[in-house]
């Protein structure tokens, strides 16, 4: 099976498969017998980043699922400690080295927490770009204010914002910041940590599609204005049904239903010292 009808999103001059596959907190033994096979099933887009210490798995398991590179999205991030001057290209050639690729489709920024100037953050995306080791370039984990800065510093158009989005988390500041800059938002945490199969509310309106509620939450991302999702996945049931999101429609009434469930406390992930004083809810 290959996803033929995959939206994909436009955006700064990117072309970005709306659905990815990520790979956060997966070990490299788990890398190599999932994402062959989720790109096999359909996935075209896969996200790594510098951090979760998987980047040489995730190039052995693109060369192993028989795609060519060049129909794979390949996204990575850059760690906080290497954003100075001084370390960052050599920290975008060790991650080219271990994915066994000589280029990235996407090199974002990690997190805001840096004592690195975000001029010099930018710098450094700019750069990469210029190299031809990058096609292009964004943020994660960064508010609105951080976003609009990068942005303006930058000669290089930003195209996505990474961030925690899911049903209890409202990011509409995030969103309309993001549309104004012509950029993305590429949510991770879609399943808020295994929230999202309980609720009688999504499991609801799956059952109205003959859906789960997973695969109802995918659809709701990415059925938004430049919304991107990452799902993840361990089990190869659980592929198929990640990439099951794109025969079927979620009425307007739905998606409200949906955005409605957001909360004040709902942000899962926030850590000290790296994350940014958030947006508050709109």
């Amino acid at each position: 099976m290959t996803i033929t009808t995959q939206k994909i999103v436009k955006c700064n001059g990117a072309e970005i498969p709306a659905l990815g596959f990520g790979t956060f907190r997966m070990p490299g033994d788990e890398v190599l017998a999932i994402v062959p096979k989720a790109i096999q099933l359909g996935f075209r887009h896969v996200d790594t980043a510098q951090i979760y210490g998987n980047e040489a798995e995730v190039g052995t398991a693109i060369e192993r699922s028989g795609v060519p590179r060049n129909e794979i999205f390949l996204t990575t991030k850059v760690w906080t400690d290497k954003y100075a001057r001084g370390s960052f290209m050599a920290s975008v050639e060790e991650s080219l080295r271990k994915l066994k690729t000589d280029y990235v489709d996407l090199l974002l920024l990690h997190w805001p927490g840096s004592p690195v100037p975000i001029a010099e953050q930018v710098e450094g995306l700019n750069k990469a770009v210029q190299s031809g080791k990058v096609r292009h370039v964004g943020v994660s984990n960064f508010n609105t204010a951080q976003m609009d800065e990068a942005a303006r510093l930058s000669d290089v158009p930003l195209v996505t914002n990474q961030v925690e989005y899911h049903p209890y988390l409202d990011q509409l500041k995030v969103l309309e910041d993001a549309e104004r800059l012509g950029m993305s938002i590429t949510a991770y945490y879609a399943m808020a940590d295994g929230r999202v199969p309980k609720d009688p509310v999504l499991n609801d309106i799956g059952a109205k599609h003959g859906k789960t509620a997973a695969q109802v939450v995918l659809r709701w991302l990415i059925q938004q204005h430049g919304v991107i999702a990452l799902s993840k996945t361990s089990t190869e049931a659980r592929i198929a049904e990640n990439v099951g999101i794109f025969d079927f429609q979620l009425s307007a009434e739905e998606m409200r239903a949906i955005h409605a469930l957001a909360k004040p406390d709902g942000r899962i992930v926030n850590p000290k010292g790296l994350a940014p004083e958030w947006d508050k809810a709109a």
